[in-house]
């Protein structure tokens, strides 16, 4: 964290500096480094001024005050500037949840025709994905599953050459299918 303090007609000293940077503290946990941070007091007659301009890696936040007292203007700066960051934070988070929530499922995708499969029940086939199909044993599968972000892995059974699909149970085990031989 780079702070700098500009002081204008006011004394700045050590203990207003120490004040200032307690306060920031709450502000700078909802920001991540690199941050750099421009405290400018000014005193004019019976006014005190304090503006805080606050960059980090999403934006900035910026806030004045202006009251009797210098601490009071320190802290409601303070306030405004936390409140900024703070409403930044949650709106990158919650970008972040939706962008990561969409990308679950990386297979190509074919629409088929929109007919029923029976003419019963009115379901129909949309959607259909194709699937490289390896040779491996049942222990890779299941290496192959654990890194996986599917909840299966479709393979060929290298002892009976026969296309095969282990899958996770909700009992945090696996299944295996494998057609009868």
């Amino acid at each position: 964290m780079n702070v700098e303090y500009v002081a204008r007609q006011f004394e700045l000293t050590d203990q207003v500096r120490g004040y200032a940077e307690t306060k920031l503290g709450k502000a700078l946990k909802f920001v991540e480094e690199p941050v750099d941070v421009r405290v400018t007091l000014v005193q004019e007659k019976h006014r005190s001024i304090a503006e805080i301009m606050l960059s980090h890696r999403f934006g900035v936040a910026q806030a004045a005050e202006e009251t009797d007292e210098m601490a009071d203007a320190i802290n409601l700066a303070v306030d405004k500037v936390e409140k900024q960051v703070r409403r930044g934070r949650k709106k990158y988070m919650s970008q972040r949840r939706r962008r990561d929530r969409q990308e679950v499922h990386h297979w190509p995708v074919e629409v088929l025709e929109a007919e029923p499969l029976t003419t019963g029940t009115g379901r129909r086939v949309i959607k259909r994905s194709a699937l490289p199909i390896k040779p491996m044993s049942v222990e890779e599968a299941a290496l192959q599953l654990e890194s996986s972000s599917n909840d299966f892995v479709v393979f060929k059974d290298a002892v009976s050459q026969q296309v095969s699909v282990l899958y996770k149970r909700r009992d945090a085990n696996y299944g295996l299918i494998s057609p009868d031989s």
